[in-house]
Order: structure tokens, then sequence, then C-alpha cells
């Protein structure tokens, strides 16, 4: 059968990662732009280190990024001409609500994103925008303390209800928040959250996470109010936990760490807190405080599809020594022997994605979207800004083969892929440019020197291939 005909094939990025212009157009400061390149990085996404200004002494990636803001119309033609069906990119919520709680929206910041969007379906390109990737305005940081404050779901309200207005007709699939789960991994990168000494972080992570899945709800509901063409999803840092061994005890380990990960999605698709975390949450002594109405808006208003990145599957464990020899990204994972890994040490797992698809279609029965996978990797341009990327094409060939298999052999209902990284951009984890992931080389390096050219890397053409046999050739030839 292969993929449907109406299949979005594209790519993905973030506005934090890729757009720059911090203060052009009358964009507030967000917690996004405070993640310094260097040791402190990691420091400061998980809300241990705070950061409220610019500090002497860092380089902020941010802040420039690759320049999209003044050059996205030299990107978009380049993903029309890689026959991009859709382009997956997200707001700037401090160009919209420079402070975020305004009344009234930044009318530049706005024009910003329609004219980009209107640039898009000039290029036979559907958008696909996450409304929050990561992004918070700092004055929400300083003022109400962000997502753990119940203020911030009217402040997001008032976004949704802008956005959803102003682009009738341009946009119709939406993502309320990027990797909902990362909330719990990197709070401040997540949602700006920063912790006091003594301070429980559990409770308080968890009651923002309430927070962001109300406003989740009231998204939905208002986008299917707007405009009920509209089609909305929620977001999920993915990957399956394999336990090590066979012993029952390392299988129910790998079963908790994939269930604190559904957690966020098992409300968001099925309308209602799962028994296993309302027990857990009892256990810790975290208590939610929700206000009448939310568990019937949490109900009432479900996404339509489930969208994830992938990048790795994950190993857990109850043997402390083999804890200790974690490995990858954000999410600790011990090292598979039965892998190989990137050069960051994510390790390599396509069968991991097809994995990972059945799981969370047998769970939902609801539309996947995956909307972000790719290979980090160093590359070497040649004079031309050329690059021999095989070794990417490989990688993104074996997980459309993978997720080709779910789909034809499974069953699995896939609305699209789109690629991480389509350009080269800052990396979210690291602050680096030299973990590149795109089909189009940028000429930055990690300490901003470049001109910020952009050239096809081999990859593009094949890419190109891909898309226009609808994933049948992954040839690289």
């Amino acid at each position: 059968m292969g993929f449907r005909e109406d299949f979005l094939w594209g790519g993905a990025t973030a506005a934090n990662q890729c757009e720059g212009g911090y203060q052009a157009g009358g964009r507030g400061l967000a917690n996004v732009d405070l993640a310094p390149l260097g040791k402190d990085r990691n420091a400061v996404i998980t809300g241990q280190k705070k950061m409220f200004q610019f500090e002497e002494g860092y380089t902020y990636p941010a802040q420039v990024g690759i320049d999209m803001y003044h050059r996205y119309k030299e990107d978009i033609a380049l993903f029309g001409e890689m026959g991009f069906k859709t382009y997956r990119l997200s707001i700037a919520w401090s160009r919209i609500f420079p402070k975020g709680d305004e009344k009234e929206p930044n009318e530049e910041g706005l024009l910003f994103y329609e004219n980009l969007f209107k640039e898009c379906h000039k290029h036979g390109i559907e958008p696909l925008v996450t409304i929050t990737h990561f992004d918070c305005p700092m004055h929400l940081v300083e003022k109400y303390g962000a997502w753990r404050s119940r203020e911030l779901v009217g402040f997001y309200e008032n976004l949704c209800r802008v956005l959803f207005t102003r682009y009738k007709g341009l946009v119709k699939y939406w993502l309320t928040f990027n990797e909902i789960n990362m909330i719990l991994h990197a709070p401040f990168m997540g949602a700006g959250l920063y912790f006091e000494a003594g301070e429980n972080q559990e409770q308080v992570k968890y009651q923002a996470a309430h927070h962001e899945l109300v406003a989740s709800a009231i998204a939905t509901k208002i986008a299917h109010e707007v405009d009920p063409n509209n089609q909305v999803g929620c977001m999920l840092a993915a990957g399956s936990y394999y336990p090590y061994s066979c012993n029952p005890e390392d299988v129910f380990k790998a079963q908790q760490a994939d269930h604190e990960n559904y957690f966020f999605i098992d409300v968001q698709s099925r309308g209602e807190y799962p028994a296993y975390a309302l027990k857990r949450l009892e256990r810790e002594g975290i208590q939610i405080e929700m206000v009448d109405g939310d568990l019937e808006l949490l109900k009432n208003h479900t996404v339509d599809f489930i969208s994830f990145s992938y990048y790795s599957s994950r190993v857990s464990s109850v043997d402390p020594e083999l804890l200790a020899k974690t490995s990858g990204n954000i999410f600790a994972s011990i090292k598979n022997p039965y892998l190989k890994a990137s050069e960051w040490g994510w390790q390599i797992d396509p069968l991991g994605l097809r994995i990972t698809m059945n799981n969370l279609y047998d769970r939902y029965q609801k539309p996947l979207f995956i909307v972000e996978n790719g290979l980090g990797a160093v590359d070497i341009p040649d004079e031309n800004g050329y690059v021999v990327d095989d070794y990417r094409i490989e990688y993104l060939a074996a997980h459309i083969q993978a997720m080709k298999d779910a789909v034809e052999l499974d069953g699995v209902d896939l609305l699209g892929y789109t690629t991480w990284g389509c350009i080269d951009l800052v990396s979210a984890g690291t602050g680096e440019m030299k973990k590149r992931y795109g089909f189009i080389y940028v000429d930055r390096d990690n300490d901003g020197n470049g001109t910020l050219n952009r050239s096809k890397k081999k990859s593009f053409d094949w890419y190109k291939k891909v898309i226009a046999t609808n994933g049948e050739d992954l040839t690289n030839e």
C-alpha cells in the first residue's frame, strides 16, 4: 500500500534555534534566549542556575541562530525545491506578546509570521505550527514564575485566540506544546521553571505540567471553534524503553520509565489523568491544585493526532552499576550493546522507531505524525559548501524504511514525516552549530563566525527524490 497519497513530507525547525532577530520587530526576551553555549548550559536549562538576563562572558547562540528572521524567503524556496509538502516551525511567543501578559498583540510580529506562512503556500507547503516550542517570555518567568502560575493559562489562551483568528485559512495543522514531557527533564528550557533552594521540584514540575495540559485543552477547544478544519496535535519526546535484561524487575523498570513520558499524552489524547499517574503522585505526596472545570476541559477537548520526536530508543535497568554508565541525550539511558551510536552518543535504532510507532498507535488509536527525526553529525564542507553526507542518508533511509514497515505491515495510521533541522541550526541540547542535521549547510560555527550562506548537501537531492517517489526510492544513487 505504501504511504497515503497526501502524505506530508517535510522538515522541522524551532524559532529559538534558527530565527534569530531576538530584538527585531518589537520582540521581547524569552527563556530560550538565555541558554548559553558551554559548561553552564545544562545548569540553566534544568533550572538549577538562574539566568534572567544576558551575562558577560557567555555566548548566547539563539540571539542570531541562522538569521532565518531575515532569510526565510530564501530558506523556504529551498524547501520548496526539495518538494516539501509541509514545514514544521514554531511561533516565538515573545514576538507576538513581548511580555506575555499584554492584552493586545504586537502587529509587527503577527505580520512576520503571516508573510512567512504566505511564502510557504506560494511554494505549495502546508505550515505545521508549534504554538510553544519551549518559548516563554522572560517577563512571565520573573513576574509569575512561568508555568508554575495558573495565570499563564490565561496568557496562553490569549496567544492562541490571536493565532487561530489571524491565521485562519493559512494554518490548519497545530501543535500545542513541543515535547511536553521535557518539562520533567529540562524545566527552564521547556517551561521557564527555576527552583529555589529546598523547594520540592517535583511538586513544581507536575503543577506546571497540569497548567500546560489545561492550556492545551483550551487551545484545542478554541482551534476547533475558530475553524472546524483545524487539526490539533500533542507532541511527545518519544523513544520506547527496553529492559536491559529479561529480569522481571528490569522489565517493570522500563514500563515505569515509559509511563513517565506517556502520562502527558495519556491526558491530552484520552482526556483524563491515568490511574498509574494518580497513584504515583499520591505516593510521592504531590498534590495537583485544580479549579472547577479543569477535568471537563481535559475530557472534552482531546487532540486530533499524536505527534512525536524520535531519535533513539532507551534502555533501563535496576542494576546500579549499569545505571552509572548512562549515555545519550538529556534522557539518561544505559548503553545498548546491540546498537551503534552517533558522535554525540545517541544510539541509532531504526527498528526502535517502528516499535515506538506501534506502541503509540496501539495505545491511542489516533493518527500519528513524526515531526522530528534525524542525525546530528559534524559535516565537513568543500570549498563550495558541499557536504557528502552519506552517513545522514543512511540513517534517514533506515528510519524511513522502518516507518514504512510500520505503515504497510503493521497498519499504523501515519499523517506525515518531518526531519529535524532540515536546515542546519543551533542544537537545543548543546547550543552548538557543529552538531548539524540539515539537508542545507549553513556557514556558521560555534563561535558565531561565518557568512551564514546556505548550500545544498548531497542529502538535499536524495530527500528530494524520496519525496517525489512518496518514499518508494530510498537508494543513495
